[in-house]
């Protein structure tokens, strides 16, 4: 079955960089495109950053020159550099295999001031 794990979170202070990881199984990975979403405590969840099968990626505005999402096709990985981060950017952030119901647990960041 499809399984998705994240990885790397942690407690940074602000300016602080972090990388999160999201190990694939089930699936043939390199096929498919793969999302980082994040959810703040009393918000909804929101889009991160997203990358095709081909590398092409997006960002939200919010994270824009500071976030970078990359992909390892040989480990069916997908990562999430963070720099420069700020209290802002305290959530849990979770993985997404494309535009399906199938998540990662969750990997909480938080950044203190």
């Amino acid at each position: 079955q499809v399984k998705l794990v994240e990885s790397g979170g942690g407690l940074v202070q602000a300016g602080g960089s972090l990388r999160l990881s999201c190990a694939a199984s089930g699936i043939i990975f390199s096929g498919n495109a793969m999302y980082w979403y994040r959810q703040a405590p009393g918000k909804e969840r929101e889009l991160v950053a997203t990358i095709s099968s081909g590398g092409t990626t997006n960002y939200a505005d919010s994270v824009k020159g500071r976030f970078d999402i990359s992909r390892d096709n040989a480990k069916n990985t997908v990562f999430l550099q963070m720099n420069d981060l700020k209290p802002e950017d305290t959530a849990v952030y979770y993985c997404r295999l494309s535009a399906t119901n199938y998540w990662g647990q969750g990997t909480q960041v938080t950044v203190s001031s």
